[in-house]
């Protein structure tokens, strides 16, 4: 696949501990407050860890693209499912300091770039219903939310320590 910038490129697994502390900084704990996409308030513990990112990589059909300018750390990361009719998109990331960047967008385009090559329909993603500011950027970006939800595995430690009820809503977007 040919990106749209050179600041992109597929992760490795040399790359998988860079993404926990990435991934993790931007969705819980203290340093997640740093941005406007943090999860600290609706859950405990952390977002990801290596085992998890690396059956992410190794799952076939699954992707990790990140946003890594020259001369510099990765700054943003997003996972890409190939699915029968769609691509799934999740855990998009950037780095806390850096939202309201421009960073976001760049993973979402790059990630409808990623759907035309695959020659897909749409991108369809899930947000916890809880995160008004989220699913308003998600909406601002042309994903509609479908009227579905979708369980939160609340129960299961991989996910961390929900203080709440959660749920997932769904989002889809057509990429013509």
């Amino acid at each position: 696949m040919k990106f749209s910038s050179i600041d992109f490129r597929f992760a490795t697994k040399e790359d998988l501990n860079k993404l926990e502390i990435l991934v993790n900084s931007a969705y819980r704990g203290e340093s997640s407050k740093k941005g406007w996409t943090t999860e600290a308030d609706l859950l405990g513990g952390i977002r990801v860890n290596q085992k998890i990112l690396e059956e992410t990589l190794t799952k076939p059909g699954s992707y990790l693209l990140v946003f890594q300018p020259l001369e510099s750390e990765i700054l943003g990361v997003v996972n890409l499912i190939i699915k029968k009719q769609h691509i799934y998109l999740g855990m998009l990331t950037v780095n806390p300091e850096l939202q309201n960047s421009g960073i976001g967008g760049k993973l979402l385009t790059e990630a409808e770039d990623f759907d035309k090559f695959h020659n897909k329909n749409f991108i369809r993603m899930t947000a916890i219903s809880a995160r008004t500011e989220l699913i308003a950027y998600y909406e601002r970006k042309a994903y509609v939310l479908t009227g579905e939800k979708e369980p939160f595995p609340m129960n299961d430690p991989d996910f961390g320590d929900p203080k709440q009820f959660l749920e997932f809503v769904v989002f889809e977007k057509e990429i013509k």
